[in-house]
């Protein structure tokens, strides 16, 4: 028989600092609110949540990489926006923001989620921060949610056959 450990999208007392940017903050902050409203349906209280303002995506690594200490946070979740102009600047950006996370999360002790948009335009980017194509913030909440209670479950030994 196959086992399958997988994380709940429920996780109460979860402790979960959102790194967002400040840049592009019409559609950052509905990723923030859909981050929100996403990590108190799972069971966090207000008061174990943090975010953390950076001014544009590129500083997004810098911030995380001092937020991942367990003894204060469960999660983090990533949040931004880059949106793609008439320069290479979109390319360079989106490539470090992406490149940054990926090697803190590497070896980070704690789960981090990838919550940055790189969108074409201000339409599409509003599309994935609570229109059309929901909100990614919730999405990248649920991601930190359900990571931290299987990482839980694994550590309670829910993965070992018995």
């Amino acid at each position: 028989m196959v086992r399958v450990v997988e994380g709940k999208l429920s996780c109460p007392g979860i402790r979960v600092a959102i790194v967002a940017s400040r840049f592009n903050e019409l559609v950052v902050d509905q990723l923030i609110e859909g981050a929100l409203a996403a990590l108190g349906r799972a069971g966090a209280r207000p008061a174990d949540i943090a975010v953390f303002r950076v001014p544009g995506a590129f500083e997004i690594p810098q911030l995380l990489r001092r937020v991942i200490d367990p003894a204060r946070f469960d999660a983090a979740v990533c949040l931004g926006c880059v949106i793609r102009g008439g320069t290479p600047h979109f390319e360079y950006i989106s490539g470090a923001v992406t490149d940054g996370i990926n090697r803190i999360a590497e070896t980070s002790p704690i789960p981090i989620a990838f919550g940055v948009l790189t969108t074409d335009s201000l339409e599409q980017a509003m599309e994935r921060a609570g229109g059309k194509a929901g909100n990614k913030g919730d999405e990248a909440a649920m991601a930190a949610v359900e990571m931290v209670s299987l990482l839980r479950a694994m550590a309670a030994g829910q993965d070992v056959k018995k």
